[in-house]
């Protein structure tokens, strides 16, 4: 009777939070399609075709793919976190970061700026040297049989330590309009024509969303730690796995795709814990939802905040999430003390 209560009461709380969440994300989402170099006049869609080319061409794909990427990088920050039983624990520390950005920095000092099957050859790249990296990583941590969330986010933190070295002397030896445009991938954007790369990214990340809310109530019992999860029936080893497969899809797709923003996995489910409480059954879904609107309100300060200059995406999230970032670890060590 009591268990039938508090999943009562769980689903309660999780209907309500995703339903504050969903009317915060059309609100930001109507925001960022009105607004920017030049406003949108939505009474003018059906008789403009300026403003019709302007919307469905560039401010409405530059939304969805925000969404997309936000949503990815929160809600693998919340199952990292929970599968790592470390706060501070974020896309970043899968070494997916660094090994995306070496893979898109080679293609672009190369000149290769082609694309197949209409997929830029810097994305697959890109995804390419991320997935290296998750390997790599993976197998570092791997003792035997066991993965050992310890190793993994260590060896994931020297694997980007490592990698952002390789990008760095990349640039220095490339010449310095492709040393810019490194630059300029690394940190973060989201431009892009038309709905071809969204409908791409879709095919990976939904499937990837829907596992990982399917393994909401066992990445809840990981975080209370492995011999009670394992106490419970959760199967440690193979959810481990397989969280960890999924996070490495989402993070490295997201990489290839808007380059390395940071900070959104980190803030994001933070944010879910302290408005909805730590059930990661409402802060996986939350974090979903919550990290496209997080992105797509960072995305719309980049492109107004000094219009017309706009920018980057990865800059202004790691402007909100540097300070955020220092605040998270100096609670954790004053409450570490007490």
């Amino acid at each position: 009777m009591l268990q039938h209560a508090q999943s009562r009461t769980t689903a309660v709380r999780l209907w309500r939070a995703l339903a504050l969440l969903t009317v915060l994300l059309l609100v930001v989402m109507a925001l960022a399609l009105w607004a920017g170099g030049r406003t949108i006049d939505f009474r003018a869609l059906r008789s403009d075709p300026l403003t019709r080319t302007l919307f469905f061409r560039l401010r409405l794909p530059r939304v969805l793919m925000a969404a997309l990427i936000g949503s990815s990088l929160a809600v693998a920050g919340a199952a990292l976190q929970a599968l790592f039983r470390n706060p501070l624990a974020e896309p970043a520390t899968l070494g997916v970061s660094g090994g995306g950005a070496v893979g898109a920095s080679i293609a672009i000092a190369f000149g290769w700026g082609s694309a197949v099957s209409g997929v830029p050859i810097v994305f697959v790249c890109g995804f390419g040297g991320a997935i290296i990296a998750v390997l790599l990583v993976h197998r570092i941590a791997r003792s035997g049989t066991l993965l050992l969330p310890g190793a993994l986010l260590l060896a994931g933190v020297v694997v980007n330590l490592i990698a952002s070295a390789a990008v760095l002397a990349i640039q220095y030896v490339t010449d310095s309009s492709r040393a810019l445009q490194i630059l300029r991938w690394i940190i973060g954007s989201l431009e892009t024509i038309g709905f071809d790369t969204v409908w791409r990214m879709l095919l990976f990340l939904a499937p990837c969303w829907i596992a990982l809310l399917a393994f909401s109530r066992e990445l809840h019992l990981l975080a209370m730690g492995e011999e009670t999860a394992g106490a419970l029936g959760v199967n440690v080893e193979r959810s481990e796995t397989v969280v960890h497969v999924i996070c490495s899809i989402l993070v490295g797709v997201t990489v290839a795709v808007g380059g390395a923003i940071g900070f959104v996995g980190l803030i994001v489910p933070h944010a879910v814990r302290l408005m909805f409480g730590e059930d990661l059954r409402i802060v996986v879904p939350g974090s979903l939802l919550l990290g496209a609107a997080f992105l797509i309100a960072a995305d719309l300060v980049a492109r107004t905040a000094l219009s017309p200059v706009e920018l980057p995406v990865g800059a202004v999230t790691a402007l909100l999430g540097g300070p955020f970032f220092l605040w998270l670890l100096h609670r954790r060590q004053r409450y570490s003390a007490l």
